[in-house]
């Protein structure tokens, strides 16, 4: 077994003093999460208000976002004039929401937009060769593709594209080329200018877009009918809970319950959701379903649950993606275990900076998962990398805080045949024989752009609390803080000598179910994956969350474990 350094607990800012913030509790707000808010650097005092309870009027003029004017006319354009028009999207959840999102505003317009979607296992990602050749290959070249979620730093497709006598438009948010633009007729990427909106996901920048075009030219959509989808776009991309990504992820989880889109109803069917929405639902029931036909090379099948009408066809969908879903979690486990037994076999945990790993027998489509699970066991910058029987292999990688992959990638470069993505996720293809390479190359990057600090495995706390504060009144002001995710994470509270009522109920998946008591105060709590832990005598000291259960019609506070330990005795 490999030796997992204990994370070290720091808190957050400055702890909470009860006495000393009593009188912060202005709005009725609880003075400790009047602390949260100040800790955070969260709107105060009358801002407060318009940040608890944010609203869609307050969405600001989409043509601040750079490109956007070049777009809105370029696609006015094309539907005065007839002209056939593709919408070319990811096989993420961003793609399809983001497609799905522009066909029906186009559709409104009076425009039947062809879909295209690049297969992940022979395609790649994004606008590819292989992949703007099956498109061409399988319909007439439109006058006009829309490409969404990629296409940014795409300069040979793009001019591949115009060479066919095809005029593309780009509605992106990935990061852009420090010295190269693609030659189109708009890039519509908010991180292309003052990165003002470099917050949002592609289908918060395609509903601006889809604004945009509502301004210059009325159609019969109402845009807020899609906010759902914009929600669901936003939290499983999890790009920074910030301005505009709050508001529409806020209002799009209230709608998501009674949305008018079939093929959503029908998922929330499927992972059997009570009503309700929030983030961990859509970004932990949700997202993965949809990503599933992605990772397994059926990305159609997202996308058509998405824009379906029917609902018999929208369940019978549902259903495969739960299948597909099912099928990349075997997927998963396998590689989870190989990986750990090729970590056993020489990874020092304290002395290797990264973790860098590749097999021929692993799926392309998961190795995402497992680079983000092995990156938060271990705390380390992680590529899993997925070998094609032609020795090219095909990475995903998930970093560390103040680390940005995507920096790493341009330094060891001349390891890989291409990479891209965010700082905090991106994607590599390399030759097999480079991976040794590229692990030390990426080794030594990260150790002189991160601090030993950065680097030690941590649990940020945001502020002790004892059981007695713990209440559904509590909860209740506590979800105006919400939505949590990039940026605004979710708070994490400790609370002190805390012990069991009863011995652990050990389920599925090495999940413990836990009822704890401190005092006369009790509440339930679930340990993810704690099953897989040698638990300490004790008492305990508890890192967890706080969420909302409701079970039977019964509603309670339940405490998410983050970690456990001993007791201590200061």
């Amino acid at each position: 077994m490999i030796r997992i350094e204990p994370l070290q607990w720091i808190p957050r800012g400055e702890p909470f003093r009860p006495a000393g913030d009593a009188d912060a509790a202005d709005n009725g707000f609880p003075p400790i999460l009047q602390h949260l808010v100040r800790q955070r650097g969260l709107p105060t005092g009358a801002d407060l208000e318009s940040f608890l309870h944010p609203r869609l009027k307050d969405l600001e003029d989409p043509f601040l976002i750079p490109g956007m004017s070049e777009a809105v006319e370029r696609l006015l354009h094309a539907i005065d004039q007839g002209e056939s028009i593709c919408i070319y999207g990811d096989y993420d959840v961003d793609g399809i929401a983001s497609i799905t999102i522009l066909e029906k505003v186009l559709r409104a317009y009076g425009v039947e937009a062809r879909r295209f979607i690049p297969r992940r296992g022979d395609e790649g990602y994004g606008l590819s060769e292989a992949a703007i050749a099956r498109c061409l290959r399988e319909g007439p070249a439109p006058g006009l593709l829309v490409a969404v979620d990629c296409g940014t730093v795409s300069v040979d497709e793009v001019a591949m594209l115009k060479s066919a006598g095809v005029d593309v438009v780009i509605v992106d948010h990935h990061e852009p080329h420090p010295d190269q633009r693609p030659d189109c007729a708009a890039l519509v990427n908010p991180k292309c200018g003052d990165r003002r909106f470099a917050y949002l996901c592609t289908a918060g920048v395609v509903f601006k877009l889809s604004h945009a075009l509502l301004k210059t030219r009325m159609a019969g959509i109402d845009l807020k009918e899609l906010i759902d989808l914009v929600a669901l776009a936003t939290i499983t991309d999890i790009v920074p809970m910030l301005g505009e990504n709050r508001l529409m992820v806020r209002h799009g989880l209230r709608q998501l319950p009674e949305t008018i889109n079939p093929g959503l109803r029908a998922l929330q069917e499927v992972v059997g959701m009570n009503g309700r929405a929030n983030p961990v639902d859509v970004g932990f029931r949700i997202g993965p379903r949809l990503n599933a036909a992605g990772r397994m090379d059926v990305p159609e099948d997202a996308l058509a649950l998405l824009t379906v009408e029917c609902g018999d066809e929208a369940r019978r969908l549902a259903a495969k993606l739960d299948a597909y879903n099912r099928e990349r979690q075997g997927h998963e486990a396998l590689i989870r275990r190989e990986a750990m037994e090729m970590l056993a076999e020489g990874f020092d945990p304290v002395k290797d900076p990264v973790i860098v790993l590749g097999s021929r027998d692993w799926h392309h489509g998961v190795v995402g998962i497992v680079a983000s699970r092995l990156m938060r066991q271990f705390h380390k910058p992680t590529f899993v990398i997925a070998i094609d029987e032609d020795g090219v292999g095909k990475g995903s990688g998930r970093g560390i805080e103040g680390l940005s992959l995507v920096d790493a990638i341009r330094e060891c470069g001349d390891e890989l045949i291409a990479g891209g993505g965010h700082a905090m996720a991106a994607g590599i293809s390399i030759r097999e024989e480079r991976i040794d390479g590229f692990r030390r190359r990426f080794g030594e990057y990260v150790l002189q752009a991160t601090t030993a600090e950065q680097r030690r495995p941590k649990l940020q706390y945001d502020s002790e609390i004892s059981f007695d504060l713990l209440s559904l009144d509590f909860l209740a002001d506590y979800e105006l803080l919400q939505p949590f995710g990039n940026s605004n994470p979710q708070p994490i509270f400790v609370a002190r000598g805390v012990e069991p009522s009863r011995a652990p109920y050990h389920m599925k998946n090495h999940h413990l179910r836990l009822t704890l008591r401190q005092g006369r105060h009790e509440h339930d709590a679930v340990f993810f994956g704690g099953g897989e832990r040698l638990l300490p005598d004790p008492p305990w000291d508890l890192a967890f969350h706080i969420d909302r259960n409701t079970y039977r019609g019964r509603t309670s506070l339940q405490l998410i474990v983050i970690d456990l330990r001993a007791a201590s005795s200061d």
